[in-house]
């Protein structure tokens, strides 16, 4: 995602300098989000022996960043993340793609990797439910489920020989529609337990993907979907056209004002706090989301330069009461 364009006034760009050089005093020795740049030195407690690992150095008895990045640490080992690199898959990562491709028995989606992915058919749950083997109409079928520029979640299944395979053999998995797909810099989503967030009372779902892409839209119950698939696919088993039979199914589909402006709130939150640098997690989101709604500020206003300056005055905040609870 670019940047907004912030035109701050003299009494912001104090505001703001100040905001960020308390953020960066309150990085302490156990912070794993720690931003440095190329030299700078990382606290480490040496009594506990640590492994340098990528973009660090040995220099005058210190740990150095060779690197602009995000300090990571996994036990014993630092290593520093790079700004501004193309995804790393792992294996299980959740990530949201879109379909660039309608290939024989797989689909190719660009997931802001080195190459596109590959969502194989047969690692596809179909629109029935039924686990059964894939058939020669299930192929002529294929973009029936997913066809160009639809956007799909999934996970990483693994790297093989014709490259970065997915899967998607869950309801929770699949074609993601009624909302809107933002592009971040990976490093600022982190590997967590649980990527998908049903925000309740704002009645929208949120994918954050490992890889940067992210998903905001109308909150969808996988057993409501199932039964629109299931609504759709029967019609055309009678022999009656696909395209006039789903192109009725969306005209009934309405999303609701305010769910609307929830996720173009949302949608605003998360654009701030990429232009700010902040990691993404759904309690930071939130707290942006509800900061604007007390402040009564409009959806548009919050891409101004007033409330990026309020965003990162907010996370001055709450990193100061985490670091105190701590």
């Amino acid at each position: 995602m670019r940047g907004l364009q912030l035109s701050l006034n003299h009494t912001q760009k104090i505001r703001l300098e100040r905001a960020q050089e308390r953020l960066k005093s309150l990085s302490s020795k156990g912070n794993s989000d720690a931003s440095v740049v190329v030299a700078d030195t990382i606290p480490l407690n040496y009594e506990d022996g640590v492994l340098k690992g990528h973009g660090t150095l040995d220099l005058n008895g210190e740990v150095v960043a060779s690197i602009c990045g995000v300090v990571e640490r996994v036990n014993k080992l630092i290593y520093v993340r790079a700004l501004r690199a193309r995804y790393k898959p792992e294996v299980g990562d959740i990530v949201v793609g879109r379909v660039t491709e309608v290939a024989p028995k797989r689909w190719r989606l660009d997931i802001n990797y080195s190459q596109d992915a590959v969502l194989m058919l047969s690692s596809m749950n179909l629109p029935d439910g039924i686990q059964r083997r894939r058939t020669a109409v299930d192929e002529l079928n294929m973009r029936s489920i997913f066809e160009e520029n639809d956007v799909i979640c999934a996970e990483v299944r693994g790297l093989q020989h014709d490259g970065l395979h997915l899967q998607a053999r869950s309801q929770k998995y699949g074609k993601l529609e009624r909302g809107q797909l933002l592009i971040v810099s990976p490093y600022l989503i982190k590997r967590r337990k649980q990527h998908f967030h049903h925000l309740d009372q704002y009645g929208i779902d949120l994918i954050l993907g490992c890889n940067g892409f992210i998903w905001i839209g109308e909150h969808v119950d996988p057993k409501e979907d199932a039964m629109i698939e299931d609504h759709v696919d029967k019609p055309e088993q009678k022999g009656l056209k696909f395209e006039g039979t789903l192109g009725n199914q969306v005209q009934e589909v309405y999303t609701p004002l305010k769910t609307r402006q929830n996720i173009c709130r949302t949608a605003n939150a998360i654009r701030v706090l990429s232009t700010l640098g902040f990691i993404m997690t759904v309690e930071v989101i939130m707290e942006i989301v509800n900061l604007s709604i007390s402040l009564n500020i409009d959806v548009h206003e919050m891409l101004g330069s007033e409330f990026c300056v309020l965003t990162a005055e907010k996370e001055v905040e709450r990193r100061s009461s985490s670091k105190k609870r701590g």
